[in-house]
């Protein structure tokens, strides 16, 4: 396992690589246990994710290698469908997947998520569009959906 660490407008973040694909992304410094430093996945990554902040990029390009259930992985596939500067209800994730009465499974799967930002789970609101829990806070999430609609985000 190889991790670099960035500074963003969100604070430090931690991106965790493995010979496969990206594993984690971390809000904090947070150090996999066993992990060696940096590598070229792990670089790309937080290259991608600064240009993600600077506005310059609105998906990624990076391989995967998360680790979950076969429900969590179909989730988290449907994330990565929502358009950057978009949002969905867990509902309607649940609806997209064929399981309408799931909602609370996909927000546990939301909850879940290693890939933070890459995997956009920060674009998952309640169904009144209400910002609801986010691992990193919710005004994380806040910040984030300010940088892709193009306001400035509130820092605090």
């Amino acid at each position: 396992m190889f991790y670099a660490v960035m500074e963003s407008p969100l604070g430090p973040l931690t991106v965790a690589a493995s010979g496969k694909g990206v594993a984690a992304v971390h809000f904090g410094n947070v150090v996999p246990k066993g992990a060696e430093g940096s590598d070229a996945l792990s670089q790309s990554a937080l290259g991608q994710l600064a240009e993600y902040f600077d506005g310059k990029r609105t998906s990624f390009d990076l391989p995967l290698d998360v680790e979950g259930t076969a429900f969590q992985k179909a989730v988290w596939n449907e994330l990565q469908r929502i358009p950057y500067g978009e949002t969905r209800s867990y509902g309607e994730i649940a609806k997209a997947l064929g399981k309408p009465g799931a909602a609370r499974a996909v927000g546990s799967a939301n909850h879940n998520n290693p890939v933070a930002i890459v995997i956009p789970c920060h674009r998952v609101v309640g169904q009144d569009g209400s910002l609801t829990g986010y691992a990193g806070g919710v005004h994380l999430k806040q910040q984030l959906l300010a940088i892709e609609s193009h306001s400035r985000p509130l820092f605090t």
